[in-house]
């Protein structure tokens, strides 16, 4: 059966461009001029959204965050459409929770690599998820993972979230995923080739500014904690064990 992809753009040229060379490729394709407008849709029947971000009322990081809060859509592909170009504005993109980002003016042909990859990662992960389900004991299904802990700072993987002496700290994504690598590998200076190939998805493009970005602010959120991040000059970062 054929993937069915929705469209959101304030431009209509844009959409019906993007819709046309879909539907060459086989796809389904509806779109939506607005967020609004995609909102009342019934959004549980889509494979994938292609979203621009600068819309009026809505933009399309306010959508996706709306997405990823949502019972039953919160892990259906997002890959961002955009005019925005800068690194920051990439990085917010990833972090919100976004499998792909690219900007505007671009090629058919990449738009439509980039569409393929996501949806085969996906695939590849629902199909992961229930051969895992398949496998495990009977019993076993729910079972819940332990707490990651370092003194007062704990991570649990099972609600995705970060605390310190019991306080919740709101970390997005990315920024949870590289403490719970930290956490898991500590002691140890990592480069950023290396934390890239263990938080990222192998068809993401990050560059390593990104990672200096992303551990700057986890810094900043972790407080007390920021300072067991070291970094290495020339080298890379690491979470150290301190007396």
């Amino acid at each position: 059966m054929s993937k069915r992809i929705l469209t959101i753009d304030d431009e209509e040229s844009i959409c019906e461009i993007v819709s046309y060379n879909l539907r060459k490729e086989g796809f389904e394709v509806d779109t939506a001029y607005s967020a609004e407008e995609a909102l009342e849709m019934d959004l549980r029947k889509y494979d994938l959204f292609i979203v621009d971000i600068m819309m009026e009322a809505m933009s399309g990081f306010d959508f996706a965050k709306r997405l990823r809060n949502t019972t039953g859509i919160e892990d259906v592909p997002i890959i961002f459409c955009s005019a925005l170009n800068g690194e920051d504005d990439t990085v917010m993109g990833l972090n919100i929770g976004a499998d792909d980002y690219i900007t505007k003016p671009f090629k058919m042909s990449e738009l439509i690599a980039r569409v393929n990859a996501v949806l085969r990662r996906a695939e590849l992960a629902r199909k992961a998820l229930g051969a895992m389900a398949t496998q495990a004991p009977a019993g076993d299904q729910d079972q819940l993972e332990k707490p990651i802990e370092y003194r007062g700072l704990s991570l649990d993987p099972n609600e995705k979230v970060c605390r310190i002496d019991g306080s919740e700290v709101p970390l997005t994504k990315t920024e949870f995923e590289i403490l719970q690598f930290f956490l898991t590998h500590r002691n140890r200076i990592y480069s950023r080739e290396e934390i890239i190939r263990r938080v990222w998805a192998d068809d993401v493009v990050v560059t390593t500014r990104t990672i200096d970005t992303n551990i700057t602010r986890l810094r900043k959120k972790i407080g007390a904690y920021g300072n067991n991040i070291e970094t290495r000059l020339g080298f890379g970062y690491g979470f150290k064990e301190r007396d």
